[in-house]
């Protein structure tokens, strides 16, 4: 059972960028008083009521919205179980609607990696971007930027992290094989030779740790990712929220307590980044209570091509998520050299946004809505 607390405070960044509106979000949470299964006033039966209505009314992504919060931050019993169940189930009744959506299963050494894919062809063979979120995302998340990736004539390819949602593998340190693998099965349906990943929170560390061994990842866009001292740090491990704790302790098939000497693994090193060649974009939160500041020093010291944003907020940054969308959009387009109008207007857009910060000089600034003219092809969820 998780601390209810908790959950009302990081599920913010999640359904902000999933568009629930404010108010839905605030009546909802204030209707939790426990999480406790099922149970009347839990956390899991308010989300799936949500879900419920919106599913009556057809709104069938409206729906899975609703399932995948439920199931936050992992499904530790029936009652997640099953919201994380409807949300796949109802996704591909969505995804069938002429979304261009399809299903793609990847064999990586003793699991299955069950993805999303859009825009793969093996006429045009266009460049590729995988995305992925963090250890409490699944990959539903991502329908949208699917969606606008297929108009915008780009392969896209959506997974999840190693044991969440419909991944088989185990999350170990070894990991990142998987976006390898991901890479071979659609070679001879998009350019794997011109791949950028987007790739928020833990993923993002997977996407670096891939980079270092394979070169056809030519950029890699994330934020608020650990790379070495959030995994050596014990004292601040020690003080890490307890549902971060507990979720990576689920994930990786221990206790919690067990942690402080297993994490070490997983850490990136100097040799590692100082071996990378290609653009990192990355975005901070300089009040992060997940991610250490001297993960930013590491980066700084070792990536030569360390591109930096930080904003003044949490973890996820979820008073900047309208700023991350187009940040990101606009950094893919930077790597791949794409010279457009779109990427003006980005550009614009993204540069008079943090002018508008700065001048207002005020903490956690409430985010500005996004204008017509700075929309971004891409919806990126916070982890």
């Amino acid at each position: 059972m998780n601390d209810v607390g908790e959950l009302k405070r990081y599920i913010i960044a999640h359904a902000r960028a999933q568009s629930v509106p404010p108010e839905r979000l605030r009546d909802l949470l204030g209707r939790i008083r426990n999480d406790d299964g099922d149970a009347p006033g839990s956390w899991v039966r308010a989300w799936v009521a949500e879900g419920d209505l919106e599913y009556r009314q057809g709104r069938l992504y409206d729906a899975c919205r609703y399932y995948m919060l439920a199931r936050f931050p992992y499904p530790d019993g029936p009652a997640r179980q099953e919201a994380q169940r409807r949300c796949v189930e109802v996704f591909d009744r969505f995804r069938r609607d002429d979304t261009g959506i399809q299903r793609l299963d990847v064999a990586a050494g003793d699991g299955l990696v069950r993805c999303y894919a859009t825009g793969l062809s093996r006429e045009r063979r266009p460049p590729l971007l995988i995305l992925m979120g963090g250890i409490v995302s699944i990959k539903e998340q991502w329908a949208y930027t699917l969606l606008n990736l297929r108009r915008a004539g780009l392969a896209a390819v959506v997974a999840e992290l190693p044991g969440i949602g419909e991944n088989t593998l185990p999350y170990t340190p070894d990991g990142h094989r998987m976006l390898t693998a991901i890479m071979d099965a659609v070679g001879d349906r998009a350019d794997t030779a011109r791949a950028y990943a987007i790739m928020p929170s833990f993923a993002g560390h997977l996407a670096l740790r891939c980079a270092v061994d394979d070169r056809r990842i030519r950029g890699v866009v994330s934020a608020g990712a650990p790379v070495n001292r959030f995994f050596t740090d014990g004292a601040w491990q020690r003080g890490l929220p307890r549902v971060t704790v507990d979720t990576l302790a689920h994930l990786m098939g221990t206790e919690p307590a067990r942690l402080p000497g297993e994490l070490p693994a997983w850490a990136l090193t100097a040799e590692h980044l100082t071996g990378l060649t290609i653009p990192v974009h990355y975005m901070a939160a300089r009040r992060d209570e997940i991610i250490p500041r001297g993960d930013l020093r590491f980066l700084r010291d070792h990536v030569r091509r360390l591109h930096l944003v930080e904003n003044d907020d949490v973890h996820g940054s979820p008073a900047h998520h309208v700023d991350a969308r187009i940040w990101t959009a606009r950094s893919i387009m930077r790597m791949r050299g794409a010279y457009t109008p779109q990427r003006a207007a980005l550009s614009a857009a993204w540069f008079g946004r943090r002018a508008w910060r700065r001048l207002a000089g005020r903490k956690g600034a409430p985010d500005l809505p996004l204008r017509d003219a700075g929309t971004p092809p891409l919806r990126t969820p916070e982890s």
